[in-house]
């Protein structure tokens, strides 16, 4: 990460994802649970919401920052953004991500957030 960034924002598009998986949302937060401690993240809490009739919503907090996730089984999508401003292995979480959701294809856009020309002083 660049030292002039305060942080920086993963988008993750994970596509013809396992549909029965994105409707399971004990799944889904085991899932990314399990990224985020294999990224190397330090895990606060988490909560996670299946709608009706299906899809999940959810975020694990974590010291670095958080984890969020929303899927739409309907499209066997799934959105995921890893947001940190700690030195923790994203890479990792994606790939791990793409076989637990059994995804057949993902995208991802690195957003560098924070970045200020120099440090503001009072």
């Amino acid at each position: 990460m660049s030292s002039e960034a305060l942080g920086r924002h993963i988008l993750v598009e994970y596509y013809d994802c396992n549909e029965d998986i994105l409707k399971d949302v004990d799944k889904i937060e085991q899932s990314m649970i399990k990224a985020a401690k294999e990224s190397n993240a330090t895990i606060i809490e988490s909560v996670f919401h299946q709608f009706n009739p299906w899809g999940v919503s959810g975020a694990v907090i974590i010291s670095e920052s958080h984890l969020t996730i929303h899927t739409w089984p309907e499209y066997s999508y799934a959105a995921v953004d890893f947001f940190t401003c700690g030195d923790i292995d994203c890479d990792v979480g994606i790939d791990l991500l793409k076989k637990l959701l059994e995804s057949k294809k993902y995208e991802v856009k690195k957003i560098l957030r924070g970045q200020f020309k120099s440090k503001i002083s009072d």
